[in-house]
């Protein structure tokens, strides 16, 4: 027989015939240890691409679908659209300079003694002992420049992470300075920003529907900058700063590049119909005064706005301590303070997915409905008191706060005249932390017994419906 007519020897166990290597010639049927890590390799390498062209394609699928969302209803030609995108933008960066900051003076300190959460109370007013006086009636002034005042409110608070990106490593004494610059710029950012909203207004929109669009856009930004900020503080919080320094300096170069009709002036007139090019800058009055000369329909929802942050300062920090000390039988204090946040949660985001609809609702009428069911949901909590009704409670607070702000702002932005808009908008955010403060400061101050807590918060939400209702009599009407 010749050669070729005989089988080969059997190769011993664990090797290959001839004595060749695991995947050599001797045996190239079965790849050998340097075949299989190549394959593996390539496999991974390709399961990589793939999973990256999928991120990519569900990325720009996400940015087309925001893109169609922010320019609906002719607000890519007026100009909305670049606004909700720059406000998207914003509150990414607050969002990122909340989670870097988690751990310092400014964190709610829930575990800690009454009268280290007294302290936070105060320094939550802080900013707005600048705002009202000082940042609202400046903004007036300047409304010809806008885009302007909300580009410096963004390249501060850029400059002021930065700085924060040392000290929060360092424990730096220029800390609390820098931080509280942040959320000073924060509300004069978001006065200017609800002051240029009017001029921006398609016409196939009402104001509740453009600033629900607005808060949708900044609840998609919250999500999208504390998630990179939380996975970047994992290394660090200077890093999760650096990103916010990042943000805030893409939002000020959006805020430059908004449409000029924001900073025109032409076709406005104050109060007694001069233009205003010619017209001096009006002078209100202080305190009661300056309430009174509010057109009627803005102070009977302002009032009842009050109502719905006096209900969330107290709903916060009463539950919190009254979780702690005496939980509900059978149920976890973080576990309940969980849902009812949760609650909270969804009640604020179905306030903006309704003031969102087309055919918003309207402003007054909503305020006083949701006034009169948060009553109820207080009420029902005090007589039944469960966890089942802190979470009911906790969702018709979400939804009254939400909505309520989004009607006040509405009002504003239609019945006050444009040469005192900003300045009317720092006065009603100064009133609202106000009066969120006050809440608070109720809930750590009483003792926490649910059916007197309870009781008590229902008592003063009436009298903030109480007092709207007054309000009505006195006044000017809608312009």
């Amino acid at each position: 027989m010749t050669s070729h007519d005989h089988a080969p020897p059997p190769a011993p166990p664990g090797g290959t015939g001839g004595g060749g290597s695991a995947g050599g010639p001797g045996d190239p049927g079965r790849p050998g240890v340097r075949g299989r890590v190549t394959g593996a390799g390539r496999a991974v390498g390709r399961g990589g691409s793939a999973g990256a062209r999928a991120v990519g394609r569900g990325g720009r699928a996400a940015a087309r679908r925001f893109r169609r969302f922010a320019d609906a209803d002719g607000a890519a030609h007026t100009g909305l659209a670049r606004l909700t995108e720059l406000h998207a933008v914003n509150v990414a960066g607050d969002a990122a300079l909340t989670v870097s900051l988690a751990g310092t003076v400014f964190a709610l300190p829930t575990d800690e003694a009454r009268g280290r959460v007294a302290l936070f109370l105060v320094l939550t007013m802080a900013p707005f002992v600048l705002l009202a006086p000082l940042i609202g009636p400046l903004l007036d002034r300047f409304r010809h420049g806008r885009r302007w005042a909300l580009g410096i409110t963004l390249a501060t608070r850029a400059f002021l992470a930065w700085v924060l990106s040392t000290a929060v490593v360092e424990d730096s004494v220029w800390l609390f300075p820098a931080a509280l610059g942040c959320l000073v710029a924060s509300r004069s950012y978001a006065v200017a920003r609800s002051a240029a909203v009017p001029r921006l207004l398609p016409r196939d929109i009402s104001l509740v529907t453009a600033n629900s669009r607005l808060t949708i856009a900044g609840l998609i930004g919250m999500v999208l900058g504390g998630g990179l900020a939380g996975a970047l503080a994992q290394v660090g919080p200077d890093w999760s700063l650096r990103l916010a320094f990042v943000v805030f300096i893409a939002a000020t170069v959006l805020a430059i590049r908004l449409p000029a009709r924001v900073d025109s002036t032409a076709g406005e007139v104050d109060v007694d119909g001069i233009p205003v090019e010619d017209a001096p800058l009006p002078t209100l009055g202080g305190g009661a005064r300056r309430l009174r000369a509010l057109p009627r329909p803005v102070r009977y929802t302002l009032w009842l706005t009050t109502g719905a942050r006096l209900l969330s300062g107290f709903l916060t920090l009463f539950l919190a301590f009254l979780m702690r000390e005496h939980p509900l039988p059978g149920w976890s204090g973080p576990v309940v303070l969980g849902l009812v946040a949760g609650a909270a949660g969804v009640g604020n985001a179905l306030g903006s997915v309704i003031g969102n609809r087309r055919r918003a609702p309207h402003p007054e009428r909503t305020a006083t409905v949701l006034a009169l069911v948060s009553v109820a949901a207080c009420l029902l909590t005090a007589v039944f008191y469960s966890v089942w009704t802190l979470v009911l409670l906790g969702l018709v607070t979400g939804l009254f706060g939400q909505l309520a702000k989004l009607c006040l702002d509405a009002l504003i932005q239609r019945d006050i005249a444009d040469d005192v808009r900003a300045r009317v908008f720092s006065w009603s955010e100064t009133i609202l932390q106000g009066f969120w403060v006050a809440g608070g400061a109720i809930g750590i101050a009483i003792p926490l017994q649910p059916v007197l807590g309870f009781a008590l918060v229902t008592v003063v939400v009436v009298a903030s419906v109480l007092v709207a209702l007054r309000s009505r009599r006195v006044g000017t009407p809608s312009r």
